[in-house]
């Protein structure tokens, strides 16, 4: 099993889908770090070397932001927005989309477990 930036990455994948179980790597910079260091797209992560694996590892350290680091700087952002009190921090604080999204309906993956109101009973006719 390979261990690259904290992260196991799964043996039987191939290289391109292992890198992306890391965090702040997405299809896009997983194939530009297989195309960099020359790994064949079928290549799986069991079939890598000692000595490929240190390469990629080594290339991950020196160009990407990933793991830590990236969850501490995206920390900082939102912590800098609620700081400021602009309308999308008030949004983080609220718990509310932040991107423009309708919360009347939807938007229960932000807001949570709809609570229901008591009181509000239904007219029987």
């Amino acid at each position: 099993m390979a261990r690259i930036a904290g992260v196991n990455i799964p043996t039987n994948k191939r290289v391109t889908i292992g890198l992306r179980y890391i965090y702040g790597i997405g299809p896009t910079k997983a194939d530009d770090i297989c195309r960099k260091l020359a790994i064949p797209d079928a290549r799986r992560v069991n079939q890598l070397s000692d000595e490929e694996v240190l390469r990629i590892r080594e290339l991950i350290d020196r160009d990407y932001r990933v793991e830590g680091d990236l969850r501490r700087e995206v920390a900082m952002n939102i912590k800098r927005l609620m700081d400021l009190g602009c309308y999308r921090g008030l949004r983080h604080r609220r718990g509310l989309p932040v991107r423009g999204q309708r919360t009347h309906t939807n938007a229960r993956t932000r807001k949570g477990k709809a609570v229901a109101i008591a009181g509000k009973k239904k007219v029987t006719k």
